[in-house]
């Protein structure tokens, strides 16, 4: 089984790229190969902040690495949070960084009198491999519901309705739906597809 390194310590997001790629590759995170820095994202896209994330790791650890960056986009906040998705409750004075609930809350709030509740998630998923880049971009349409709903997921999941899902939450969906229809799903199938093809 070929490893492969993911520039993250996220055990929600660790869990669920292991998840959709089943046996075909050994998932690792930052903890397991030693790195428990805060990686700098200083960028202002998401690509660029995928890149940033990945040559990081691959210039400090001297391994080949693929990391993810995403997007919240909402319609009626003209595409925010954006880059700043993780962060959006406490820039707006709600809670601490990362703090799934306060987000969810500030996006609420904010769009209380909005009638276009529609949003992208948006993830870009960049590998550093061999010396080389590449990018594989995953998106899926929907709205932002009214309240929040479900308890499975993370982060804004229980306030996101994929168009695919007839109005549920990704936070009501199994792991293995969500992940089949998911913008990071979608980008990490684009991925496997890659290193399938260009096994080293």
């Amino acid at each position: 089984m070929k490893q492969i390194i993911m520039a993250t310590n996220n055990a929600h997001k660790l869990e669920e790229v292991r998840q959709i790629l089943g046996n075909e590759f050994q998932v690792k995170g930052l903890a397991e190969i030693g790195c428990h820095e805060d990686i700098p994202e200083t960028s202002d896209t998401i690509e660029d902040n995928a890149l940033q994330k990945a040559r990081y790791v691959h210039d400090h650890y001297g391994v080949d690495c693929f990391a993810d960056d995403t997007g919240l986009e909402v319609t009626a906040l003209e595409g925010a949070p954006g880059i700043y998705t993780a962060r959006f409750g406490v820039m707006n004075g709600y809670g601490e960084s990362h703090d799934a609930e306060a987000n969810i809350q500030c996006l609420l709030d904010k769009l209380e009198e909005a009638e276009d509740r529609s949003a992208r998630f948006r993830t870009v998923v960049a590998l550093v491999q061999n010396g080389e880049e590449h990018l594989f971009e995953g998106i899926v349409n929907g709205e932002i519901l009214a309240q929040k709903v479900g308890d499975g997921g993370f982060g804004y999941d229980p306030v996101f309705a994929p168009v695919e899902a007839n109005g549920m939450a990704f936070a009501q969906m199994s792991a293995a739906d969500k992940n089949a229809i998911s913008h990071r799903g979608r980008a990490i199938m684009k991925l496997v597809e890659f290193l399938k093809n260009n096994k080293s």
